[in-house]
């Protein structure tokens, strides 16, 4: 791991993920989560300041990225939840089955290499009674759009450390075996190609 991937990146990712328009998206999201939560990629703790102390009993969060986790001890700080860390992608979580009350995972399904594998395990160790809750940038509903996500696509995932500008995020769910409820879309403040935002709620 180089400088930049060490130092930079962290720091841009941190900053990116903290604009205004995003705070938003997670505050719609994330105050919904109950029980035992499983944080698919908690990065730099963006979303600990929205969970609600008094539904949420532990957070387990996943994120492979020692540099960006660093990043998050001011907001672990703050936070009344018990956290405690994995540090594996989301791909193979050692979670039994049936483990967790609520997986969230906020702008995370488009860096994560194998998206759909991913979706696999959250469900694997979520309770039958349980809901995915998400909010991720992806594909744009209109062509022009998604040609420039296409052609910024290779460059954008080596500054972005992997993140894809369009992926195609209810196909993601659907390929895992997961119904998505009560979906939502539309552009949010931002790069045309990087700001169309899907949320909702996934079992």
């Amino acid at each position: 791991m180089g400088f930049y991937e060490r130092f930079i990146l962290p720091c841009c990712l941190d900053m990116a993920c903290g604009v205004k328009p995003i705070t938003k998206q997670r505050e719609k999201i994330v105050p919904h989560a109950t029980g035992v939560v499983l944080e698919v990629g908690i990065g730099s703790g963006q979303n600990l300041p929205h969970y609600d102390p008094a539904k949420t009993t532990k957070i387990i969060g996943i994120d492979p990225d020692d540099h960006i986790w660093k990043r998050s001890s001011a907001r672990r700080e703050k936070c009344e939840i018990e956290i405690e860390r994995i540090g594996l992608s989301g791909e193979e979580i050692p979670l039994d089955k049936d483990t967790v009350d609520t997986v969230v995972c906020t702008y995370t399904l488009c860096t994560i290499p194998d998206p759909v594998k991913a979706l696999h395990e959250m469900r694997r160790v979520l309770k039958p009674s349980g809901k995915i809750l998400f909010s991720e940038h992806g594909m744009a509903p209109d062509e022009t759009v998604k040609r420039w996500q296409n052609r910024i696509d290779p460059i954008w995932k080596k500054i972005a450390g992997g993140c894809h500008s369009g992926r195609d995020i209810p196909g993601l769910f659907k390929a895992a075996g997961l119904k998505i409820h009560d979906l939502q879309q539309m552009y949010i403040p931002g790069p045309k190609a990087l700001s169309y935002n899907y949320w909702g709620a996934a079992e």
